[in-house]
């Protein structure tokens, strides 16, 4: 997972020039470097990845990272790989904290990585659109995961995260809104972040994480 995509100075530089909002949130945050954390751990596969963005529907960063960890201490210290969860017991996953519709969700995720419908080279060479098309197909994974797989696992440059609560948060106070704003508000806003909205969606991201919330 390289950084260049997201580090790019030209892309600090176009959203700084076309949204004086971000321009704020950027000059305020001059060493901001928004893959650190991924750039900390050992190389992801595919499957890990999506381990993570399913672990994590619906739930903070620290239950998600408390979950991934209970995942680990029972795969020998490390995330399964698709065969390893389909060969392990097939409640593995609740006993780590996860629901039942997130165990089922993962499982079906082996399962198309174990017969070929999905593999880290095909995704890689997807489009945005084909893989949120591909992932969505599996129950349990919406835009949001497929989304967020796009960002963390494929360092697309151009992905909002349209329907993230923290994202909304951050957007109705930074931009004025009275109310949370809708998906479609977040795409309005967005648009003239295009063709770095990752980078913008890193930066809202890290102003509210700022706050504690």
């Amino acid at each position: 997972m390289t950084s260049a995509a997201l580090a790019d100075p030209a892309a600090r530089s176009f959203l700084r020039n076309a949204d004086p909002v971000l321009a704020r949130v950027i000059d305020a945050q001059p060493d901001f470097q928004p893959r650190a954390w991924l750039d900390r751990l050992p190389p992801l596969s595919a499957f890990a990845a999506l381990t993570f963005q399913v672990a994590g529907q619906q739930l903070s960063v620290s239950a998600t990272r408390a979950i991934v960890a209970r995942v680990q201490e029972r795969f020998g210290g490390h995330l399964p790989s698709p065969a390893e969860l389909l060969a392990a017991d097939p409640h593995v996953l609740r006993t780590s904290g996860m629901s039942a519709r997130k165990e089922a969700t993962l499982r079906a995720l082996a399962e198309r990585f174990v017969d070929g419908r999905l593999s880290d080279e095909a995704l890689s060479r997807m489009s945005d659109e084909e893989v949120e098309a591909a992932l969505t197909e599996v129950p349990g994974i919406g835009p949001w995961t497929a989304h967020g797989f796009l960002i963390v696992a494929l360092d697309r440059p151009d992905v909002l995260l349209s329907g993230d609560l923290a994202l909304r948060r951050a957007v109705e106070t930074m931009y004025g809104f009275d109310h949370l704003p809708t998906e479609d508000e977040m795409e309005q806003v967005a648009e003239r972040w295009r063709p770095y909205r990752s980078l913008a969606v890193s930066y809202l991201f890290a102003s509210e994480f700022e706050k504690g919330t």
